[in-house]
């Protein structure tokens, strides 16, 4: 699918020599003269990038920049025929990602629009990949998938029960903390739950049976003596 660009500029000789090198790149363009006007295109649009003239009718850039990053979030590439440094520290610090001074070559707008969506779509995979990763906790060959509530041993599910997934999973978020037998009955069973902390201990005990190779010597589960339990990593 073709990405689509945005110029909002009030120079319309510019603006058109910038869309027939963007399109001739393979990219649909849309144009604005007017800052207002670009403002409600890029609001009520699939933009992919805007590059975003400084100096406009209606709106200036650095207004818009200010407004759209609280409703998209997208590459933004500042134009401006002004020199001073602090219009270009003002457009960063609102959150444009490049900056280009007239005049330039329309070669250069494009290599520069080219390296931000591709920049731009790296960072969103790793992003979705984290998003996905955070979902499955591996330590030291133990897999906990919180999406499907399984777990496993070196690869091989081991079945628990629902509390003994909560406990374990519980724990397996919030590695290298000691809990003491009351807490985890809290936070695992609720403070309305019926019941003896001491369930916490037979638990641990169950869970230890099911994913330790050595239940006497417990890699995962350990206990920190007068103190409770801890999951290490």
């Amino acid at each position: 699918m073709n990405k689509t660009i945005l110029i909002i500029e009030d120079d319309l000789s510019i603006a058109e020599l910038q869309k027939d090198y963007l399109e001739v790149a393979g990219f649909e363009v849309m144009v604005s003269n007017n800052g207002s006007e670009g403002f409600m295109t890029f609001r009520e649009n699939d933009i992919d990038l805007l590059i975003l003239d400084i100096m406009l009718p209606g709106m200036d850039g650095l207004e818009i920049l200010r407004s759209l990053k609280e409703d998209k979030d997208v590459p933004v590439l500042l134009v401006s025929a002004k020199k001073e440094e602090i219009d270009k520290i003002k457009g960063l610090s609102l959150g444009a990602d490049d900056y280009i001074t007239k005049p330039f070559s329309p070669g250069e707008l494009v290599a520069r629009v080219k390296a931000h969506l591709e920049n731009y779509e790296r960072l969103k995979l790793r992003f979705q990949e984290r998003a996905i990763a955070s979902n499955v906790l591996k330590i030291r060959g133990l897999k906990i998938d919180k999406d499907s509530h399984r777990v496993y041993v070196l690869g091989e599910e081991v079945n628990l029960a629902q509390k003994e997934y909560a406990l374990l999973l519980y724990m397996a978020e919030n590695p290298n903390r000691v809990f003491g037998r009351e807490e985890l009955f809290e936070r695992v069973w609720g403070l309305d739950a019926i019941g003896d902390s001491a369930t916490v201990t037979v638990h641990i005990a169950r869970i230890r049976e099911k994913i330790e190779r050595d239940v006497s010597n417990p890699q995962y589960l350990e206990t920190v003596w007068g103190a409770g339990y801890r999951f290490r990593v």
